[in-house]
């Protein structure tokens, strides 16, 4: 059944250091200095993600404060629009109605000097004529002065309106 060999047990243990001496230094170096190497890549990349993320966070919070500052902006000119052209339309409703009141203004005093032409022309018609019709009831001719005092005195004696 089960014998124990010694020979066997020394040429298996004999076997095994040659085997573990051999991959030693032909696989266990190379696979230790390849695992190191492979954990210092995975550790540089980390490093990279990590300053890649706190860059990337730093971008977008620069980002985030030129949007912030142009929609102030954006805000103030919309602003001074408005203002401006709520100023300039207070300007043409001023001019228009300083340009209305000149007009209307223009145009009573048209009229005053219209009615005053008017008033005297007809004074001096209610004159020639009353002068014709005394001329007619005295049937004689006035002279000039004589004519110009009843003028006066009929003028004075007329309203005034």
């Amino acid at each position: 059944m089960l014998e124990i060999n010694p020979g066997l047990i020394i040429w298996t243990i004999i076997t095994f250091v040659i085997v573990v001496l051999v991959l030693g230094k032909f696989a266990w170096k190379p696979m230790i200095n390849a695992l190191q190497a492979r954990e210092k890549n995975i550790y540089d990349a980390l490093r990279h993600a990590e300053e890649a993320k706190k860059e990337a966070e730093r971008v977008l919070a620069e980002n985030k404060a030129a949007l912030a500052k142009a929609n102030e902006e954006t805000a103030r000119l919309i602003r001074e629009g408005r203002e401006l052209a709520e100023q300039l339309k207070n300007e043409i409703l001023a001019k228009a109605n300083d340009n209305a009141k000149n007009v209307l203004s223009q145009a009573q005093e048209a009229i005053q000097r219209e009615k005053e032409a008017a008033l005297l022309q007809l004074r001096n018609e209610v004159a020639d004529l009353a002068v014709i019709a005394a001329e007619k009831i005295l049937d004689e001719s006035l002279d000039d002065p004589k004519q110009k005092k009843i003028v006066d005195k009929v003028l004075q004696q007329l309203p005034k309106n």
